[in-house]
């Protein structure tokens, strides 16, 4: 054999059967290994721990943050602001700097982290056979081929062969992202058997929930499943998000812009002959002027209060872009238990006495009723609802699943809370909802149980039943289990008086299969009379039993998931479920939920993915809406493949499978309550209450980041280009500067933040979850509005080059002449800040005579306003800022003057809407 051919089987150890597994790694089964073997062995393979990759050095890393574009403006302007003598607004911009490479290298970080976790989630301790003794060791400890015993309660140290099992059942939902516990055998399983059917291998970091076995460790610590996903982890690309990329874009431009315009500065303007010194300081103040110093900060705050009120809507952001990342979503990709569903079993349908119930309510809560479904002849279902005393076979079934069942319901927080099987949980919801409750098992105690075992696929109860008040009792014995392992033993059935009739397996099985194709999960139940007796054994129910019914289960979709699902879908976005449970289940919740418009809804399995290659993927994703089964690999090429085909992906997880996707999304989605810390590590933002309608509302506040940030760039570039324009234009007409460097870095800094920072609180527009997703591949200045803000733009150069020129002709001061400039442009850029608001609706909704718009959304806005006019007051009214600004005193006829000549501001602002509407439809059909 060769040592590929050997590498190769060491992944399909389910294949092979005991006496192999046992032969490849030299261990005996009973014994386990010896010391010195196992000391050799540890020398070998290194201890049972993961491990990431070196990584750049911590400082490496955090100077690296400072290799952005946009951070390179800003170092620019600190420098020049430093070579001017301002030290202090040196200070705050290279401070702006700081800050961003913080962050950045806050978030770089977080792989690492989420390495650590989940070296954390795999390590725990053991209990193994050495030398024929049972030892107790750390799990970092373990070596292939030790012998490991497993009982309920112990997490999996490792991946294990099981070769002796009892009554097993493991937890590996943070893996698998199976919901139910599995049950455990050691027979051979199928080769290409998915990660979720591996019935025979217990692997590292899943629970025990139920039963012991022993298992032979065949791989640890990177080899195991766990440490294969770890190594995905590793291997992530960890994108940079959309906005990054547009803001580095815009940033490369805006540099190229500034150095090409300010080089052309001072080469025209020595070539009229003016002096070097005198144009290096044009070419800064026009330098100065373009870069729009307060932008970071402004997108900051702005991304700030879209986490702030995120997570008032119960998703907790960890990463700043991620908050405009989701606005854009293109694709959701859900996880189902728990954030599409309820996560709580729920009996929806029963079948006794050749009678169909539907079972109202969801979840725990016993709210709920049993109701006859008739079909009449229209084919219009008449409901009523359910009587016990007209159908024996229904109270009897119902029974059957209060008695036979050994879990049982706890009020915890105002909830209820099963304690134990999730199933056997519906079933006792099920009977309080026809008013069965703890009294019958009082009534009926039990003697005697038979727990469920995989290799018999049912669970049988033994009862005392008193008769009457002369003492007399008779035993009976309830069974529920898979309908192949009772249909076999039962030879009748009941009907709706209690009367016993010929077995109509034929019609039974129909109904299965009905129940079955609506994703149900279903339950056979049976009942048979027993002479008294203390004891039960499998003889007793292999034969002769009654059938009395079915119920079938499943978990439901959430009401208001449902809705979610609906308003995405209606904003273009796409939603896909991506989940480690059956296809049928799937696909049938997916339908229930209106996927793809309530159309067929075309699913795939992991075996089927796996037999695509990219191509035939890319369709695959475009097509479906479900992907079942799916392994952490298959995920993570679902996420890159949707990522090729341009789409922003939002990816929901749990478990440990989920966090290599996770990571790779454009924004991962973690569930707070469920999930581990693995998902969470990776995850850039976590839902506190698990559930997909928190997604919904959270791509309502990431669109409304989006657009306030477009008009925070619409509200400051303008001014940025106004000045520019000032300065060049009076370079090449060989004027004096209309407004000085240390001026323009007031109104870029104090002014532009005081005035724009009110619009990151915006309110959410009605029409925001109306409009088609934004093209990711749109930048973020488009055509649309680089016009406004030229033509705003213009209109700011005319207001400072015209006021400066015909003030300064008519006193003769330029101190005076700059600060009226710039006073008016501040006014104008007050009446387009109103045009741009929530302010600007409300007062448009008066003029006409509607009220609907409120002034209240407006607040912030208003305060931006007279905070800004506080700020320019003091401007160019105190003694100290006309010594530090080189600015005058304003008397009233100037204030108004100033005030004047910005009203024409408000007609050109209707005319830059029209142009380019912010809060618009999206042209981009789906």
């Amino acid at each position: 054999m060769t040592a590929t051919e050997e590498k190769l089987l060491e992944h399909h150890w389910h294949n092979l059967s005991l006496q192999e597994v046992a032969q490849r790694l030299d261990s005996n089964p009973q014994t386990g290994l010896s010391a010195a073997e196992v000391s050799q062995r540890q020398q070998k393979y290194g201890p049972n721990e993961l491990k990431a990759k070196p990584g750049k050095s911590p400082i490496v890393r955090f100077l690296l943050q400072f290799n952005q574009p946009l951070l390179y403006i800003l170092l620019i302007a600190g420098a020049i602001k430093a070579l001017l003598g301002s030290w202090v607004n040196a200070g705050v911009i290279w401070g702006v700097t700081l800050i961003n490479a913080i962050i950045g290298y806050v978030q770089e970080s977080k792989a690492e982290s989420a390495i650590s976790a989940l070296a954390s989630a795999v390590r725990t301790e053991a209990t193994v056979m050495r030398n024929s003794e049972k030892v107790r060791v750390s799990s970092t400890e373990i070596v292939p081929g030790d012998v490991v015993l497993l009982a309920s309660g112990d997490k999996v140290p490792a991946d294990l062969r099981l070769i002796d099992v009892r009554n097993l059942q493991v937890n590996e939902s943070a893996l698998t992202g199976e919901s139910v516990a599995v049950e455990k055998t050691t027979q051979q399983v199928d080769v290409d058997a998915p990660l979720a059917e591996r019935i025979n291998m217990a692997y590292a970091g899943s629970f025990v929930t139920f039963g012991t076995a022993r298992g032979i460790v065949v791989a640890i610590a990177q080899d195991t499943e766990t440490g294969r996903i770890s190594q995905l982890i590793d291997r992530g690309t960890n994108l940079v998000t959309p906005l990054t990329r547009k803001f580095d874009r815009f940033s490369r431009t805006l540099l190229y812009i500034i150095l090409g315009v300010a080089a052309l500065t001072f080469a025209v303007g020595i070539g009229y002959g003016n002096s070097i010194v005198d144009m290096f300081e044009a070419a800064v103040a026009l330098a100065v002027s373009a870069i729009p110093e307060g932008l970071p900060a402004v997108v900051t705050v702005t991304l700030a209060i879209g986490v702030s009120r995120m997570a008032r809507r119960h998703a907790i952001i960890r990463k700043l872009p991620a908050v405009e990342t989701l606005g854009g979503a293109t694709v959701i990709c859900s996880d189902k238990t728990g954030t599409l569903t309820e996560n709580q079993m729920t009996v929806q349908a029963i079948y006794a006495g050749e009678q169909h119930y539907k079972v109202t309510g969801s979840g725990y809560n016993p709210e709920g009723e049993i109701i006859v479904d008739t079909d009449i002849p229209d084919g219009v279902a008449a409901q009523q609802s359910a009587d016990l005393n007209s159908n024996v076979a229904l109270h009897e079934c119902l029974i059957a699943g209060l008695l036979c069942n050994d879990s049982r319901i706890e009020v915890k927080d105002g909830q209820n809370t099963v304690i134990g099987d999730p199933t056997e949980g519906a079933l006792i919801i099920a009977a309080n909802k026809a008013g069965l409750n703890d009294n019958h098992e009082k009534a009926m105690p039990r003697v005697d149980v038979i727990p469920f075992e995989s290799e018999f696929q049912y669970m049988a109860t033994l009862h005392k039943q008193r008769l009457g008040k002369d003492g007399n009792s008779q035993h009976i014995i309830y069974v529920k289990g898979s309908v192949e392992a009772l249909l076999k033993r039962c030879e009748r059935m009941l009907d709706t008086e209690g009367e016993l009739q010929p077995l109509d397996a034929q019609t039974i099985q129909a109904q299965v299969d009905a129940m079955a194709h609506q994703g149900l999960r279903v339950l056979a139940f049976a009942k048979k009379n027993a002479p008294a007796q203390r004891s039960l054994d499998h003889d007793d129910i292999a034969a002769g039993l009654i059938f009395i019914g079915l119920q079938g289960m499943i978990d439901p979709p959430r009401t208001e998931a449902i809705r979610a699902v609906q308003a995405c879908q209606e904003a273009g976005i796409q939603v896909k479920m991506i989940t480690g449970d059956h296809a049928v289940t799937a696909q049938a919740i997916a339908q229930r939920m209106g996927f793809n418009h309530h159309k067929e809804v075309i699913a795939f399995t992991g075996q089927q993915l796996a037999q695509m290659d990219d191509r035939e993927l890319a369709n695959a994703v475009e097509d479906g809406a479900v992907f079942a089964r799916v392994a952490p690999e298959q995920k993570l090429r679902l996420v890159e493949a949707l990522q090729s085909k341009g789409e922003i992906v939002a990816m929901t997880g749990d478990g440990v499978n989920d966090a290599p996707a996770l990571r790779q999304a454009d924004i991962g989605i973690a569930m707070g309550g469920a999930g581990t810390e693995v998902a969470k590590e990776a995850a850039d933002m976590i839902l506190t209450d698990d559930n997909f309608a928190s997604i919904e509302a959270a791509v309502e506040e990431g669109r409304t980041v989006y657009r306030n940030l477009l008009k925070a760039i619409a509200f400051i570039l303008p001014v940025n280009g106004g000045e520019s324009m000032t300065i060049l234009i009076s370079v090449l007409l060989a004027r004096v500067l209309p407004i000085l460097s240390l001026q323009v870095l007031w109104l870029n800094m104090v002014n532009s933040i005081a005035m724009t920072v009110p619009l990151a609180f915006e309110p959410k527009s009605e029409i925001v979850m109306q409009q088609q997703p934004r093209n990711p591949n749109e930048p973020l200045l488009s055509r649309k509005l680089v016009q406004r803000i030229i033509l705003i733009s213009a209109f700011n150069w005319i207001l400072i080059f015209g006021m400066f020129e015909w003030v300064l002709r008519d006193t003769g001061n330029v101190a005076l002449a700059r600060t009226m400039a710039i006073q008016a442009l501040v006014s104008g850029r007050i009446f387009y800040l109103i045009s741009l608001s929530q302010l600007g609706i409300a007062i448009a909704s008066r003029l006409r005579g509607r009220r609907r718009e409120s002034f209240s959304d407006a607040r912030a806005i208003m305060v931006g306003i007279v905070t800004a006019v506080i700020l320019q007051v003091i401007f160019s009214q105190w003694s100290l800022m006309n010594t530090l600004f080189a600015t005058a005193p304003l008397n009233w006829n100037q204030w108004l003057i100033c005030l004047l000549v910005g009203l024409p501001m408000i007609p050109l602002a209707i005319v830059a809407n029209r142009i380019d509407p912010i809060e618009k439809p999206s042209s981009r059909t789906r």
